[in-house]
């Protein structure tokens, strides 16, 4: 088995790293910047996936595909948005190769360069709103509750698996509406799927807030956010919902023919998650020991490995596991048996423990005589043994057990590393040793940035259950009429 993790005290940035390539979740790819996600890894991403596709059909959304190339004409009608993305952009300006005269390899053929630049998309609005103006009319289009599920590149220049890639999986929803109120019920409805899919499958507890007006996405009116604290005590953004009032709308001339018979711009909203999200789960629950996974999300629930002498005794353990696993797969658990030859009991026990699978079933001949078989946590690493008899149903409760237990270990550590201050000195000091901290901001976006670059603190969010209550702007002195959620940040 691979070489003992770093641990998160030696080192975190190194832990996360060790853990992501030695679960097999993804590895850096021959594309600087970009990753290749591993069978193992993609298989999580396809269960948050096949959950958040679900919520979203529930709630009457459908999915459609649109361009990876968009025209940079395009970009150019939303002044705060192409502003927003013009540093991340990658530009597709030639369509053809071909051999160098000098016989020295393949070079760009000059004479094959586009009329209008294309656009490798950051993300999909100028397109999805260019498309939108042809299938709008009138208010019988509306309204329009689209997602696509989709790859995006952003040209970055210090990438880390999962977290922050050039090249990442996402999905993102486009909606459309005849009303100002519906697009913001829209807007709020969906940053509330996500923080449900988060602390009830990913058990990762979230903060909803809304997002300062330095840290709207680019052509937004309003960005709600759900913001979750990773073990380091750094903040990380996990799903954003935007309202884009009509700016899209206007930049693109969508107008429909209201009931009245008269032509009105139409409301919009966007809302994406990303394959942060596993970067998130691995920092919210993993240890020392390696990868640490939810139930729901786990590619499998349990994995069975066999304890034996020979094939005679493989042969008379398998009978039996295999018994076990379809009566678990009666129950819906997912299962793997494990009975490979290729490596002993103690080299697979280390293998799943490194790859997080919630319950690890041993089942050798002693087991057999006593009707027994060892039960071992993942989340508390605790083992137990038990009786064969009805083996399903303690399996079924003890995954629920492990879902609540770790959202709840999660939950004690936030509640921890997260402080109220109302003293500069103390500010600075919580926010070195990090956490969340609450305290009051004037307002102001010259403050905002002040913080940042005294503290390299931003603010997460204006959180939505956030009461009213008067103070002093830690920075500025004037007044403040609520408390704000400051952190450092990924």
């Amino acid at each position: 088995m691979a070489k003992k993790l770093t641990t998160r005290e030696q080192d975190y940035s190194q832990w996360y790293n060790e853990i992501v390539q030695g679960a097999d979740l993804a590895e850096n790819s021959g594309v600087k910047g970009c990753m290749v996600i591993k069978p193992y890894g993609y298989a999580i991403w396809e269960k948050m996936q096949a959950e958040l596709d679900r919520m979203f059909k529930e709630t009457g959304h459908v999915n459609a595909y649109f361009p990876l190339f968009i025209p940079k004409s395009y970009f150019s009608k939303e002044a705060s948005h192409v502003k927003g993305f013009a540093k991340e952009c990658a530009v597709v300006t030639h369509y053809r190769l071909k051999d160098a005269e000098d016989g020295s390899g393949i070079v760009v053929d000059p004479t094959a360069k586009l009329e209008e630049e294309l656009i490798v998309r950051p993300t999909s609005e100028t397109i999805i709103w260019d498309t939108y103006r042809k299938w709008i009319q009138s208010y019988r289009d509306l309204p329009i509750l689209v997602n696509q599920w989709a790859n995006v590149v952003r040209w970055e220049m210090r990438t880390r698996l999962f977290l922050r890639t050039t090249e990442f999986l996402w999905q993102e929803g486009h909606t459309a509406h005849a009303t100002k109120n519906e697009a913001i019920e829209e807007t709020k409805q969906m940053i509330g799927i996500y923080a449900d899919f988060a602390e009830r499958f990913m058990a990762m507890p979230v903060v909803q807030g809304v997002k300062s007006v330095n840290e709207r996405f680019a052509g937004a009116e309003e960005t709600y956010c759900i913001e979750a604290l990773m073990q380091d005590g750094k903040a990380l953004q996990a799903g954003t919902s935007h309202f884009l009032g009509q700016n899209f709308a206007k930049a693109f001339d969508v107008k429909f023919a209201t009931k009245e018979g008269k032509k009105e711009y139409v409301w919009a909203s966007s809302w994406g998650v990303s394959t942060r999200l596993m970067g998130a789960l691995i920092m919210t629950h993993s240890d020392d020991f390696g990868l640490v996974l939810p139930p729901k999300l786990a590619p499998f629930q349990v994995v069975i490995v066999p304890i034996y002498k020979g094939e005679d005794q493989l042969t008379q353990v398998s009978e039996v596991a295999l018994k076990v696993k379809k009566s678990l797969e009666a129950k819906g658990i997912t299962v793997k048996f494990d009975n490979r030859d290729t490596h002993k009991p103690g080299w697979k026990f280390a293998e799943y423990e490194l790859k997080g699978v919630p319950l690890r079933l041993a089942l050798g001949t002693r087991d057999l005589e006593n009707g027994t078989i060892e039960v071992a946590r993942r989340d508390t690493l605790e083992k137990e043994t038990h009786q064969i008899t009805d083996i399903e149903i303690k399996v079924e409760n003890l995954l629920e057990q492990i879902q609540d237990n770790l959202y709840k270990k999660a939950l004690a550590f936030r509640e921890e590393k997260t402080y109220k201050t109302d003293s500069k000195d103390e500010f600075n000091k919580l926010i070195e040793q990090g956490g969340f901290v609450y305290a009051h901001w004037d307002g102001t976006s010259e403050t905002e940035e002040l913080i940042k670059q005294e503290t390299k603190a931003t603010i997460r969010c204006i959180p939505l259950d956030a009461k009213g209550e008067g103070g002093v702007c830690l920075f500025s002195g004037n007044p403040s009429s609520k408390r704000v959620l400051f952190a450092k940040a990924y």
